[in-house]
């Protein structure tokens, strides 16, 4: 693929109003997960086997890549999966539109420990560009496309700037992206952010103790009891996400992993979405003008909260803004 232009900014995306009975962060963050519809969604998935012996599971929609105007690679957030609620809403759309979709699940994810001590986290890109090196040499001529969401969000951006003008994607767009690790994290541990902290810190205890269960040679020397008594997502990284992965420590992780400071190489129009009241990330992750790549087209609202974004103007009857507005990015960028 060769380089392309500086992209023109697109200024007919539809603005986000938030619904006037969901204006406060914390119900666009919990109520977008309980008041989207419970669409049956049918999808083939396939353990795709990685080069060091490990796998991850995809999930494809029923368009077939090869008679759809593109292929759109989704990335779910920390510990989601295809019944993440986001994850079908943007499926379901993608393929009203006429694209075809798959979901790349995160090593481990799909339900069942992988096949190696080693996990996933926030900065490894390495599973992303095996799959679509795969995807591109399994279906040729048929334009890529990724969005992420959350963490998903902050391993495509690092990615899109590692590979810059090399990128095999035509565009990409990420959705509350903790762009900047090390803030976000301690953002988190605060108030009542605490509670989502929470729900996503058992999640990994859970994921962690099936990887214990299963590997007899774990190469930390931590126990059950040890996971269990970590209190935030900070603590997690220290002893467990940071040692599996190579880093020096939580911090060490965090510097390495931030998207942000790879924002400036992308050579590839993508589209960034946050919300100022994003009650899991800190003000730190929000980009400004002067870390920007002439590529990107930064969505920045008032409202939202974490991958929320829900309007309309009838109690519950919700209309998902994401849903409208990364397709219609994808429209205007893709060939």
């Amino acid at each position: 693929m060769q380089a392309r232009q500086k992209p023109e900014q697109i200024t007919d995306l539809p603005e986000f109003k938030p619904a006037w009975w969901l204006k406060n962060c914390h119900l666009q963050t919990i109520m977008a997960k309980y008041l989207a519809p419970k669409k049956p969604l049918p999808h083939q998935a396939e353990l795709l086997q990685l080069p060091d012996g490990d796998e991850l599971m995809l999930c494809f929609g029923q368009t077939p890549p090869a008679k759809a105007q593109a292929l759109v690679v989704l990335l779910h957030g920390l510990e989601g999966n295809i019944h993440s609620h986001y994850v079908r809403g943007m499926l379901h759309s993608l393929q009203q539109q006429g694209f075809a979709a798959v979901l790349m699940h995160f090593r481990g994810c799909h339900g069942q420990a992988n096949k190696l001590p080693r996990a996933y986290h926030s900065g490894d890109t390495e599973d992303l560009r095996f799959v679509l090196h795969t995807l591109k040499a399994r279906y040729p001529g048929v334009p890529l496309a990724a969005v992420g969401f959350s963490l998903g969000g902050n391993v495509l951006m690092k990615y899109c700037g590692e590979t810059a003008k090399h990128c095999p994607l035509y565009a990409a767009a990420a959705v509350s992206a903790p762009l900047q690790l090390s803030a976000s994290a301690d953002r988190i541990n605060r108030g009542f952010s605490k509670v989502y902290q929470r729900y996503l810190l058992n999640r990994l205890k859970a994921t962690m103790q099936r990887k214990l269960n299963r590997h007899a040679d774990f190469p930390l020397a931590i126990r059950a009891d040890d996971i269990q008594r970590l209190q935030s997502i900070r603590e997690f990284d220290q002893q467990l996400t940071a040692p599996l992965h190579g880093f020096a420590d939580a911090e060490d992780y965090y510097r390495r992993s931030s998207a942000k400071a790879y924002l400036r190489t992308i050579a590839r129009p993508h589209l960034l979405i946050h919300a100022k009241d994003d009650p899991f990330l800190a003000a730190e992750a929000i980009p400004t003008a002067e870390e920007l790549s002439p590529y990107s087209q930064l969505l920045l609202s008032e409202y939202g909260g974490h991958v929320g974004f829900v309007s309309g103007a009838i109690p519950g009857q919700p209309r998902y803004w994401l849903d409208l507005v990364i397709p219609a990015f994808f429209q205007q960028h893709l060939p």
